[in-house]
């Protein structure tokens, strides 16, 4: 079964909102959003936008792939696709801004703060998700939050977006019987 979670309308207003509240945290330092692949790069691309309009504070980007800093690669039972990792500033000191679509189990958060301090030493990372469904099984804990989705175990969390050729914007989630 397929319910719908947010749709474009919706989206839009959670990172305009999660937008807002970095601005205000932010307010005197360059902001470093890295967008961990693949639909977490789109969402920090549009956080990135939204910041420049309504802040008026420079923002730098980056895309980071995680794929050889994940703990479960090996039970997948094809190759890991790597792609670049595309980082155009130093992370040394840099205010980190990681963005992802679903935080789930902080394992792909876990691989992606790996991935960083492997190039640098960075003053802080934080942590924007659009979804946040639950069932940590590692410490970790977003400060920006688009929308908390309750879900089961079994459930998944499809997030949408036009930039991946999917023609919509929207969360979808997938209740599966048990």
């Amino acid at each position: 079964m397929k319910n719908t979670v947010m749709d474009a309308t919706a989206i839009e207003r959670a990172l305009k909102r999660i937008a807002h509240e970095i601005i205000e945290k932010h307010t005197a330092v360059p902001i470093s959003i890295v967008g961990i692949r693949t639909a977490g790069v789109f969402i920090a691309s549009r956080l990135a936008g939204y910041i420049s309009q309504f802040g008026q504070i420079p923002v730098q980007t980056g895309i980071l792939d995680i794929t050889l800093y994940r703990d479960d690669t090996a039970l997948g039972t094809g190759r890991a696709i790597v792609r670049a990792t595309q980082i155009p500033f130093s992370v040394d000191r840099a205010f980190i801004i990681l963005v992802d679509d679903v935080l789930f189990t902080g394992r792909t958060v876990r691989a992606a703060m790996d991935a960083v301090m492997d190039m640098g030493r960075p003053k802080t990372i934080q942590l924007a998700v659009l979804i946040d469904r639950g069932h940590r099984e590692l410490p970790i804990k977003a400060d920006y939050i688009g929308k908390n989705v309750p879900t089961a175990d079994h459930d998944a969390i499809k997030v949408v977006l036009t930039e991946s050729g999917s023609g919509e914007d929207a969360v979808y989630l997938l209740q599966k019987g048990e």
